[in-house]
């Protein structure tokens, strides 16, 4: 049984036990020892007597010290970049200046509160439209992660620097759907993909948000990172004027395809929007590798989330 409550983040699972899999134990009450904190697919579960609780969609503290100069465009033969690991820092002689420091934000609270018989529903707000967004506990995919809502809310408040109508759009790792929705409301033509074990939850969501909208008619499909595409989605056809992509980036092993598929869709003229919650060691050594190829700056910070948001394009060779 799944309940919510206005926090928006807070889940009762009630007998599901033997369908999560815990990594760490973060902390054990000393007050109640029968109360532990349990860090459990990027979020903190409350144990009680066999029932979890998920209080938090924070994650455990990691180094937060990457410098505003990460926005990098490096003259190879003149600059060294150098990376720290354990402070997490991207730095550079050459860095871009003209979009100046990157704006702090806060993630509005676009969640609306609503009574529903069906408790694995979200309702979100954007560009002046409802949006219900069906979620799971099944897959990483079937969750709305900070960084679509930082995206989301970006686009939604600078529609004149990034204007979607009538551009294509293509989403990588699109998830739930929100960020896909909001872009087509916006007036784009948006595909948006993820792995087959999360189109079905995808579809829904973003046919049942924008089935009676007047625009251009989204279309959902496959697409496994570094995989076919060349294939799927050969050069000769496939141009997209934005790459859009948020919480892509965790611990997970394909983080090599992730950046080739970056790469592949990433033409002269695409402009690549990422927004991330950064957390482990892993993510900055993947921003490292983005610096190194692409042209970056980051457009927005969202501090209480630790999201940041970067914009990126292929380097004229």
């Amino acid at each position: 049984m799944l309940g919510t409550s206005k926090s928006k983040r807070v889940l009762i699972l009630y007998c599901t036990c033997g369908r999560l899999k815990c990594n760490t134990v973060s902390s054990v009450s000393q007050q109640n020892p029968a109360l532990c904190f349990v860090w459990c697919d990027g979020r903190c579960w409350l144990v009680v007597f066999g029932c979890f609780a998920m209080i938090s969609a924070q994650q455990p503290p990691f180094p937060n010290k990457i410098q505003r100069t990460m926005d990098c465009q490096s003259k190879e033969e003149t600059s060294e970049e150098q990376y720290d690991s354990e402070n997490c820092t991207c730095s550079s002689e050459h860095v871009e200046s003209d979009a100046g420091s990157p704006v702090t934000l806060q993630i509005l609270q676009n969640w609306v509160p609503r009574v529903s018989h069906y408790f694995d529903k979200e309702h979100y707000t954007y560009v002046g439209h409802q949006i219900v967004i069906q979620e799971s506990i099944e897959h990483f995919g079937a969750v709305v992660w900070p960084g679509a809502l930082a995206l989301s809310q970006y686009l939604e408040s600078n529609q004149e620097q990034f204007n979607l109508k009538d551009k294509k759009v293509l989403e990588i790792g699109a998830g739930t759907g929100l960020l896909s929705i909001v872009a087509c409301i916006l007036g784009a033509h948006v595909t948006a993909t993820d792995l087959p074990e999360v189109l079905e939850n995808l579809s829904y969501n973003i046919s049942r948000n924008t089935q009676n909208l007047n625009m251009h008619k989204p279309e959902v499909r496959k697409l496994i990172w570094g995989e076919d595409l060349n294939e799927n989605f050969p050069v000769s056809t496939y141009h997209y004027d934005f790459i859009l992509a948020t919480d892509v980036v965790y611990h997970h092993g394909a983080l090599d395809p992730l950046l080739a598929t970056m790469v592949y869709f990433c033409k002269p003229g695409t402009v690549l929007l990422w927004a991330n919650k950064f957390r482990f060691s892993t993510d900055y050594e993947f921003l490292e590798k983005v610096c190194n190829i692409f042209n970056t700056t980051i457009l927005a910070e969202f501090p209480e989330s630790n999201v940041k948001l970067l914009k990126a394009t292929i380097r004229k060779n």
